[in-house]
């Protein structure tokens, strides 16, 4: 079953306009989120980031953040999925061909989930293969990558090229040749003890499962530098891992046929261990709210 707009409708009955603007012009927002056994994990973080991203492109999203929450409980309830994925999409909506939003009088809604397959073990065990690609993030003064946008065809480029060389994800530099972030991850590696990251203001997405693995390295002790690297950095540290909400920490073996290591680091397995203590207890939490 598929949220769409204001219903439930089976997934082969959820149809909407070929005039919509975001198929026309990727004009949409859109926030990935992950359930843990029926609770969806840091639900306002990810809320209140889908409201930033509506008001960073003048986009009134037509459902308050307690009717999204509710909206999407029902949906999982109705397929029947306590771990699932879901993804919350707002296009601009249909309207006449034509650039300016004001053609478009109504939001496009729509609510999907689906249950969450596992990752490989081996990804963790051994780590992932990743590419640093030639395509380039997009200068973040042209499109804000705070804003998680429909139009993603600067990410699919770098993804195609990183299929081309072998790899599971790719990297991708900024204008200026400093390591920015992968295609749906951003990253991570180690260096003399330290945890290292590029910066937001290189141009990348401030990831929620990033914050959470920054605030869990420095309660651990771990020195934290979110700077400005080249990859060159990536090429001679001591471990790498990208995270997102799905993969929550995966450890990477191999950059562009250079060995990270057979086996996750120490760090890697640490903070993987730390970010699954804090879905726990935010879901033992939630529980205990809702008793």
């Amino acid at each position: 079953m598929i949220y769409l707009n204001d219903e439930l409708v089976p997934k082969n009955k959820a149809l909407i306009s070929v005039f919509d603007h975001g198929f026309l012009y990727g004009d949409g927002i859109y926030e990935t989120l992950r359930a843990y056994n029926g609770v969806v994990f840091r639900f306002d973080e990810h809320l209140e980031r889908l409201f930033r991203s509506a008001f960073m492109i003048s986009l009134t999203i037509p459902k308050t953040s307690e009717e999204i929450k509710q909206a999407v409980y029902e949906t999982m309830k109705a397929n029947r999925q306590e771990d699932a994925v879901i993804r919350i999409s707002i296009s601009r909506g249909a309207g006449p061909i034509g650039l300016d939003p004001d053609l478009c009088p109504k939001p496009t809604f729509v609510i999907m989930s689906g249950e969450f397959k596992e990752y490989p073990k081996q990804y963790y065990q051994k780590g992932i293969k990743i590419a640093i690609v030639n395509t380039r993030r997009n200068f973040k003064d042209a499109l804000n990558p705070q804003i998680k946008s429909l139009n993603f065809l600067n990410n699919i480029l770098a993804k195609i090229e990183a299929k081309d060389r072998g790899a599971y994800e790719a990297v991708m530099m900024n204008y200026r040749e400093y390591v920015a972030e992968g295609t749906i991850s951003n990253i991570f590696f180690v260096k003399d003890k330290a945890l290292c990251t590029p910066a937001v203001d290189v141009g990348i997405l401030d990831g929620i499962t990033r914050r959470i693995i920054i605030d869990a390295a420095k309660e651990a002790g771990i020195d934290v530098k979110e700077g400005r690297f080249r990859k060159e950095d990536l090429y001679n540290a001591q471990e790498v891992f990208i995270s997102n909400t799905t993969m929550e920490v995966m450890p990477v073996g191999e950059i562009d046929d250079i060995k990270i290591g057979t086996k996750p680091g120490r760090i890697t397995k640490a903070l993987h261990s730390a970010y699954k203590k804090k879905v726990a207890e935010y879901i033992r939490q939630c529980r205990l709210h809702i008793k």
